[in-house]
């Protein structure tokens, strides 16, 4: 069984097969998928995929992109969204300084903002951290009471650890399986095993033989097998160890 910690199928890349894709997952061994919104018109869809589907669980967030569109009643409308039951996390939230889409003292506002409502409705957060290591760890610092994940990690072990000295957990896509992926095999060999999660960021970032299509959850194993490789178990016991640890910081039984 796997868990698909992170998948945006509310993008407009999914428009033709959404439906046939999100209804034939089980049966292909994706048991469990997470979608984070990464804005309010998405936060909205994933919560509507997540009472559509019994497989699939929904977050509800606005990524550092998109800080600049959010409005002051917005994180009220979060809020509201958090109270849904399957609604398991605040997410995509976090600062991206690569692209400084949104200005940075915009999107450190409204990550604030976004951690104090996890922080208020005691659910886990999802972070996005993109050439902004110092700042993210300073904000999750402030934040002690708040838990998550840093999805789509590929830092260096350096910052690693000192994320998972708070006690959060690292997110590991596609990207592991690429010949240039030095660095994520030094943390996934290095991390206590009950702390890494596995995800697609569909329909990013397809891992090897797939890489340059659009990726979804049914590339999953592809990662599961290179983390196995460098932990020297098998596929499915990676596969088994990261699905629990998906269900614990989730808080999915």
């Amino acid at each position: 069984m796997y868990f698909d910690t992170h998948a945006h199928y509310d993008n407009p890349r999914f428009n033709p097969d959404r439906e046939a894709l999100l209804a034939s997952l089980p049966e292909q061994g994706i048991r469990l998928v997470l979608n984070p919104g990464a804005d309010m018109p998405s936060s909205r869809t994933a919560v509507g995929f997540a009472e559509q589907y019994p497989h699939i669980y929904a977050a509800v967030g606005v990524h550092p992109h998109d800080s600049k569109k959010m409005r002051d009643g917005d994180i009220a409308e979060l809020e509201t969204l958090t109270h849904h039951e399957k609604v398991m996390a605040v997410g995509e939230i976090g600062l991206d300084y690569h692209y400084d889409f949104s200005p940075r003292n915009v999107q450190m506002r409204r990550f604030r903002e976004q951690m104090e409502l996890a922080r208020h409705v005691a659910l886990p957060a999802i972070v996005h951290m993109r050439e902004a290591a110092e700042d993210t760890l300073a904000t999750l610092r402030d934040f002690r009471d708040v838990q998550g994940v840093v999805h789509c990690y590929s830092g260096s072990l350096e910052t690693a650890k000192l994320i998972l000295d708070l006690g959060w957990y690292l997110g590991f896509t596609g990207i592991v399986t690429y010949k240039n992926a030095r660095k994520s095999h030094e943390v996934i060999e290095y991390m206590p095993r009950e702390r890494l999660v596995i995800e697609t960021d569909a329909p990013y970032m397809a891992p090897v033989p797939h890489r340059g299509k659009r990726n979804d959850s049914r590339y999953l194993p592809e990662i599961a097998k290179t983390v196995g490789e460098l932990w020297g178990i098998s596929q499915e016991e990676a596969a088994t160890i990261t699905t629990e640890n998906g269900k614990r910081l989730f808080g999915i039984k």
